[in-house]
Formats: structure tokens, C-alpha cells, sequence
């Protein structure tokens, strides 16, 4: 593959899936500038990869799972245990929800364990199938099954209790 179709092959997919490896990331980790950093690591990782990715086939995959990585790869790091400071100065925005709303729902999401989280925002912010987000994983259907089923039971019991505590159930 010559140099200059790698590069443009590869800055066409950057193009296209940024935005939506930004939210995975973001969904993953909870923090806009940790989740920029995410995408910039699998970017680079990807960048590296991109023949063998490419001729393989499924890149959207292969972006994924190295965003599922390298947060755990980051969460392990002691120095990225500290807080900068700098909370709450920038927000993400989705048109579907009330700030209210999506600021409870990603608090919800990132007190789930890793593992859960991950499940969850493959299955149901990526859309993939119980056998896509097995793959990804490197696990079996069954564990996705079961710790997506302990996540949203975990998640109804966090939003039930927290939209009581708001202003009763009719939010």
C-alpha cells in the first residue's frame, strides 16, 4: 500500500468516525478531556495498525476495542488518579436530553464497574449485537448477557432513586 494512500485512506475513516469514537469514549471513561485523550491514543494506535486493520476488515471494531484498552490501560496509570481541577468546565451536549437529565445519567453510568459500563455502551450507545460486543470484548455472549443485565438493573435502581430524590417519577 503506498504511503500516500495509507494516509488519505486513513484520514477519510478519522473524518467519519471522530465524533462517534469521542462519545464511545466519553460514555466510557466520563470526562471530555480524558476521553480526547482516548481518541488520540487508539488514533495513533490505529495509524500504526492501519495496513493490517484495513486488509482484515472490520476497522469500526478494531477502533473500538483499542478505546475499551487503552481506558483500562489509563484507569491503571497512578498519575492519571489526580484531578486537575478543571471540573465541569466543559460539557458535552446531546439534543435528547435535559442537562439535568444527561449529567444524572453519566453520573449513573460511571459508578458502574468497568466491565458493565463497557457492555453498556457497546450494546446500546453503538448498537451493537450481543455477538459484535462479545467480539470486541474478547469474551463469551453469556458474560455480555449477564453483565448487561446487572448493569441496567444497576442503572434502574441509580435513576429510580435519583428521580425520586429530584422531584418524583413524572420527570
Amino acid at each position: 500500500m503506498a504511503r500516500a494512500t495509507r494516509d488519505e485512506e486513513y484520514s477519510e475513516y478519522v473524518a467519519q468516525r471522530r465524533t462517534q469514537l469521542r462519545r464511545i469514549a466519553y460514555l466510557l471513561c466520563g470526562d471530555v478531556h480524558k476521553a480526547e485523550d482516548l481518541v488520540q491514543t487508539a488514533l495513533l494506535k490505529l495509524y500504526v495498525a492501519w495496513p493490517r486493520v484495513r486488509r482484515a476488515g472490520n476497522v469500526d471494531a478494531y477502533a473500538r476495542r483499542i478505546l475499551v484498552n487503552s481506558g483500562i490501560d489509563e484507569s491503571r496509570r497512578p498519575w492519571r488518579r489526580e484531578d486537575s481541577g478543571l471540573d465541569g468546565i466543559e460539557q458535552l451536549a446531546t439534543e435528547d436530553f435535559a442537562v439535568e437529565d444527561r449529567r444524572v445519567l453519566i453520573e449513573a453510568l460511571a459508578s458502574l464497574p468497568i466491565g458493565q459500563r463497557q457492555v453498556v455502551v457497546l450494546r446500546y450507545f453503538v448498537g451493537l449485537s450481543v455477538e459484535e460486543t462479545a467480539a470486541d470484548l474478547h469474551c463469551k455472549p453469556g458474560t455480555v448477557k449477564s453483565q448487561c443485565s446487572r448493569a441496567l438493573a444497576r442503572l434502574n435502581d441509580l435513576l429510580t432513586a435519583q428521580f425520586r430524590v429530584v422531584g418524583g417519577t413524572d420527570r
